[in-house]
């Protein structure tokens, strides 16, 4: 049984609560925000204790209608401020339509619809659609053994047209998509189901987590699997324009998903991208909620977990041409520019000249930050640390972006410039090093290492064959813009 909604103040949030002012303070990123003072209970109850339920704190406000709470709190669990745990069962079930496209899979789809049929949800607001995209196997025969409607294709037409066609067929409030190589948690519905009480959501989908862990591969995709979201939930929002959830793990309403024409069949990889910018750009909702998890049989072999990094690769510039206005953007803070370019003159020229004035440059930054927050009840120490931290992230995201798409190229120009291949060695290493650490892989720093170097070297050389295929190099060409103080 899952325990009622609640909410707790997220690590490294802060209430400080003065007779006038109301505001809650996150150590990192380094943010606050105001709080009218009428939410001063709630606030403070949270403050001092673990996560409560959202029928406690909302009876401190009795004057305000539930639903603006969630609102709310949802809000700014979304900004990082509040973290959200179990769920708040509406009074009335929507209907499902949960829609599996399958070839060629007799035992995973029989996994997959086990699964389903232990889904902790009413049994006549579910109706189960299984798309068979033409196996040529004994797939048909196992899907008919469950109480399934079962739709077969004489003629093979990917997973994208069957989704489509499974989506016309269906009759539910709501169209689920898992794929025939997952499982679903027996909460799986019950814990996206509830985003739908926002009028303004149009879609949500949830955490995809690995079955297997027995190989070293098992374990690097459940820690750093392509599926994976986030950690936490997010929300769509004009400053992510990336987002989006993958289509094994994707409720949506049903009458937006036709509206939309569903997913393109043309796409066979980054179909689920596509539908989500576009739903995105048509003004809907989106939402990623991890707790509603769905459990994928990653590719454990390594020529399959490659060549699927290669399809997803060349996926992107494809999907850049398709949506032109998705360009990356490089963020650049000019204090940690200044900083970075000063220790590499330092490393180049070797004067301590270069090493003293990216301290000056760094200590400018800080006292900066603090004067300009010093009314915010953010002390010294809490902004300068912020500030080293902030400078750390913008050197590591772009070592990240050179291990994505120039690894491959660093490592070719070792033949003629052997200097700066050790620096984009050195770069990649650097990244590989921070996700293990980040990820909390169960497996060895070496095997870790060794895997996401095959997985980016994969990827981006799907990347470059696919802007060589199209004609396109914005992929590989972010754009780069300064960061206003």
């Amino acid at each position: 049984m899952l325990p009622p909604l609640s909410y707790s103040l997220a690590k490294g949030t802060h209430l400080d609560s003065h007779d006038d002012a109301l505001r809650l303070l996150l150590r990192y990123p380094l943010k606050t925000i105001c709080i009218h003072t009428a939410w001063r209970p709630v606030f403070e109850r949270l403050d001092s204790a673990d996560p409560l339920p959202f029928r406690d704190l909302a009876g401190l406000m009795p004057d305000v209608p539930s639903q603006k709470i969630a609102q709310f709190f949802d809000q700014l669990v979304h900004k990082g401020f509040l973290e959200r745990s179990g769920v708040d069962f509406p009074q009335a079930w929507r209907t499902v339509s949960i829609v599996i496209p399958v070839r060629n899979r007799p035992g995973e789809i029989a996994d997959c619809l086990d699964s389903l049929q232990l889904l902790d949800y009413p049994d006549d607001k579910i109706e189960i659609i299984v798309v068979d995209d033409a196996s040529d196997d004994a797939t048909p025969d196992v899907v008919e053994q469950y109480l399934v409607q079962l739709i077969r294709l004489d003629q093979h037409r990917q997973a994208s047209y069957c989704r489509n066609l499974g989506a016309r067929h269906a009759t539910g409030d709501i169209l689920a998509f898992i794929d025939s190589d997952c499982q679903a948690n027996p909460m799986w519905l019950k814990l996206l189901l509830p985003a739908f009480e926002d009028p303004s959501l149009a879609a949500v989908g949830g955490r995809v987590d690995g079955v297997f862990e027995e190989k070293s591969l098992d374990r690097y995709e459940k820690a750093k699997s392509s599926l994976m979201v986030s950690s936490r939930a997010k929300r769509s929002q004009p400053d992510d324009p990336f987002f989006y959830v993958p289509a094994c793990n994707f409720l949506v309403r049903r009458e937006v998903f036709l509206e939309l024409g569903g997913f393109n069949t043309r796409l066979v990889v980054g179909e689920d991208v596509d539908l989500c910018w576009r739903l995105q750009k048509s003004g809907h909702g989106l939402e990623f909620r991890p707790d509603g998890k769905v459990y994928h049989k990653h590719r454990n072999d390594l020529y399959s977990f490659c060549r699927r990094r290669f399809d997803y690769g060349t996926s992107e510039p494809l999907l850049q041409k398709r949506h032109p206005d998705k360009i990356k953007q490089f963020v650049v803070p000019p204090a940690a520019a200044g900083f970075w370019g000063c220790i590499l003159l330092w490393a180049i020229v070797g004067l301590p000249f270069f090493g003293m004035a990216a301290a000056l440059v760094l200590a400018a930054d800080g006292f900066l930050k603090w004067f300009r927050f010093r009314r915010q009840a953010m002390s010294m120490g809490l902004v300068f640390s912020a500030t080293l931290r902030s400078t750390a992230a913008f050197f590591y995201h772009l070592c990240a972006f050179v291990s994505r798409y120039y690894l491959m190229a660093g490592l070719l120009a070792g033949v003629v410039a052997p200097v700066l291949t050790l620096a984009v060695v050195g770069m990649h290493l650097l990244v590989a090093v921070a996700e293990h650490r980040l990820k909390k892989a169960a497996l060895g720093l070496p095997g870790f290492v060794l895997l996401f170097t095959f997985e980016q070297l994969a990827y981006q050389a799907g990347v470059w064959w696919g802007c060589l295929r199209h004609r396109i190099v914005s992929p590989l060409v972010p754009r780069f813009s300064i960061l206003s103080s």
